[in-house]
């Protein structure tokens, strides 16, 4: 159950990373204890293109209904989502 739960976590932060446009994955940031996450930006639209995608995948994956997924892609973008340029 935990690793289905990195595996999912894994998948969003890396698709945030696609997104964006950045060279990064979940394994270069996985040991890091500093504040990776304010170092790079991603735009509004872009965030919204991460959240959406989340919100399907987590309804996919997880069979989470819609109100779910929104609030867990809230909680992912609050605690790990990319600085808005």
């Amino acid at each position: 159950m935990v690793k289905n739960k990195l595996n999912v976590t894994k998948d969003i932060i890396d698709q945030m990373f696609i997104i964006s446009g950045h060279d990064l994955r979940y394994d270069d940031l996985v040991d890091r204890k500093d504040d990776w996450f304010q170092e790079y930006t991603m735009t509004e639209v872009q965030n919204k293109e991460w959240r959406d995608w989340g919100v399907k995948y987590l309804m996919k994956k997880k069979r989470y209904n819609k109100k779910t997924a929104e609030k867990w892609m809230a909680f992912m973008d609050l605690d790990c989502g990319l600085k808005i340029k």
